[in-house]
């Protein structure tokens, strides 16, 4: 069920725009099981420490599929710091890179786009769009004075590594730079769903070929502190009309959620025109819709709705948002 959702929230986010969108965002499906036949899993296009390079993955499980806490949807995906092998803190991280250690030493890991231990094994999440910003949900547990967590997006074309600076074990990429974007969390613990919104600062007007999202629990690459966790959801970026030459989107902060039967659109700049909120279940058959006009908050009941995920669209001259409701 979970899948047949994507694939229509996939379809429907085509009607809205052709613009490049993050993949699996939002967290809900969970593939990539490491080792091979071990119960261990990472969410699809995302890897972490145990996928990464042959010393990376000597460490702990760190990534895991949280399904008690959630933004939407029914999962989000949970990063913690935690004590390893040979008495190192491992960064809990999630990223749509490699998780590289050339040595032991934690200083000389990075997260890139080629595996330190098999050149052969490439990752990359194609991108070609230029947006303006990346936004998201997240929550924190500070273990210790200090303890930040942090997401960093880069646009680039070709490789790329990070932190970037060379050493023997990658070349300097920043050449292959579109964008980046850097998000820190407070270094207290943030105890409900919180959303941040970090502007892309571009440093070239070519297009580029990729995205690398390396979320981690400690942005302290040296971190001799445990017990950080970071959570994150709905994951997804932001093209304003100057970025997009058809208009089709207009940069706007609105929030979409459910809790048991009841919707709340929460537009946090207000609604200047009349929107449309439409609601399908999987089958694509709608199950409500409703025209609404210059306010901020809007709360709906769907009576009778059976339990179980949705897809919503909303959609105005400007602007079109899609994604999934879980009803309960």
């Amino acid at each position: 069920m979970k899948l047949i959702a994507t694939l229509f929230l996939f379809a429907i986010t085509g009607i809205c725009t052709a613009q490049t969108t993050i993949t699996n965002g939002g967290f809900e499906l969970w593939g990539n099981t490491v080792p091979a036949g071990d119960t261990y899993t990472e969410p699809t296009n995302w890897y972490s420490n145990q996928s990464g390079s042959s010393i990376a993955a000597l460490g702990a499980e760190t990534c895991f599929k949280d399904a008690a806490k959630f933004h939407s949807g029914l999962y989000s995906v949970r990063v913690e710091t935690i004590s390893g092998p040979f008495s190192t803190v491992i960064n809990g991280v999630v990223t749509t890179g490699v998780v590289d250690a050339p040595t032991l030493t934690k200083t000389d890991g990075y997260i890139g786009t080629v595996n330190f231990s098999t050149a052969t094994d490439i990752r990359h999440m194609s991108f070609t769009g230029r947006p303006d910003s990346i936004v998201g949900w997240y929550q924190y547990t500070s273990g210790g004075a200090g303890e930040q967590g942090k997401l960093r997006a880069i646009l680039h074309t070709g490789d790329y590594y990070d932190p970037e600076t060379p050493t023997t074990s990658h070349p300097n990429p920043t050449a292959n730079k579109i964008a980046d974007a850097l998000f820190l969390t407070p270094t207290s613990s943030v105890s409900t769903w919180t959303r941040f919104s970090i502007p892309f600062t571009y440093v070239s007007a070519s297009a580029p070929a990729y995205i690398m999202i390396n979320v981690t629990s400690s942005a302290n690459q040296a971190t001799t502190v445990t017990g950080s966790k970071l959570w994150l959801d709905d994951l997804q970026v932001i093209y304003s009309t100057t970025n997009v030459p058809n208009n089709t989107i207009k940069e706007q902060e609105v929030a979409v959620y459910s809790s048991g039967q009841t919707v709340h659109i929460e537009f946090i700049n207000g609604n200047d025109q009349q929107s449309v909120f439409s609601v399908f279940d999987l089958s694509g058959r709608t199950v409500y819709t409703t025209s609404l006009r210059n306010n901020e908050v809007f709360t709906y009941t769907l009576p009778g709705a059976a339990p179980g995920i949705y897809v919503y669209q909303l959609k105005n001259a400007d602007f079109c948002k899609t994604g999934k409701l879980v009803l309960r």
